[in-house]
């Protein structure tokens, strides 16, 4: 005889984890993590649809998140408000996180190596950014059918490009960091001016 009983019916396993999800969480700390991934505008329902949560609920925390600058809305093509997450944030976000692995002294350094790599590439290409380097291409080939271009590897575009991005970062967060410096000084400063 044979004692095997049939296996139970196989639960899906993303519903699963979303339920999980769901009863671990509060909707608006769902919202926020959908947001938090979403970078082209989206309508209200589509975040309650992707945050397991009632479409009036996502309206509310949106304009919240909104209000606090981590969204930013723009108007659809019917009209209706579309939200996705600001850029601000994602540069406040990124500078944190620089912060928190890399000392000021340090950043500072990295910065001038990636200027100096910039301005490497610039006089390299006769140009300022990878995307004039383009339009000079393009000019080139338009102006004289015939002539031959110098093959630009995209490899080195894409690295120049994301020197831009990783210099703007860094940036962001020196700054941050200096800002942070003033403000804990001026708390202090203010305390320590407080009569007794």
């Amino acid at each position: 005889m044979n004692d095997r009983r049939p296996p139970e019916e196989f639960a899906d396993v993303n519903e699963a984890v979303g339920e999980d999800w769901e009863s671990g969480t509060t909707p608006y700390e769902r919202i926020r993590h959908v947001v938090a991934h979403t970078y082209s505008p989206v309508s209200a329902d589509t975040v309650a649809d992707n945050a397991r949560t009632a479409p009036k609920t996502a309206r509310k925390h949106l304009n919240t998140l909104a209000d606090e600058g981590f969204v930013e809305t723009t108007t659809g093509e019917h009209g209706g408000t579309l939200y996705r997450r600001s850029p601000e944030s994602l540069v406040v976000e990124q500078a944190a996180d620089i912060l928190n692995h890399v000392s000021t002294d340090e950043l500072v350094t990295r910065i001038q190596e990636m200027r100096e790599q910039l301005t490497e590439y610039q006089t390299e290409f006769g140009v300022d950014s990878p995307e004039e380097l383009a339009v000079d291409q393009t000019n080139q080939v338009l102006a004289e059918p015939g002539s031959q271009q110098r093959e630009i590897d995209p490899e080195t575009i894409r690295e120049w490009k994301t020197l831009r991005r990783n210099l703007a970062f860094a940036t962001a967060a020196l700054s941050i960091g200096n800002a942070e410096q003033f403000v804990d000084g001026d708390r202090r400063s203010t305390d320590d001016g407080v009569l007794a």
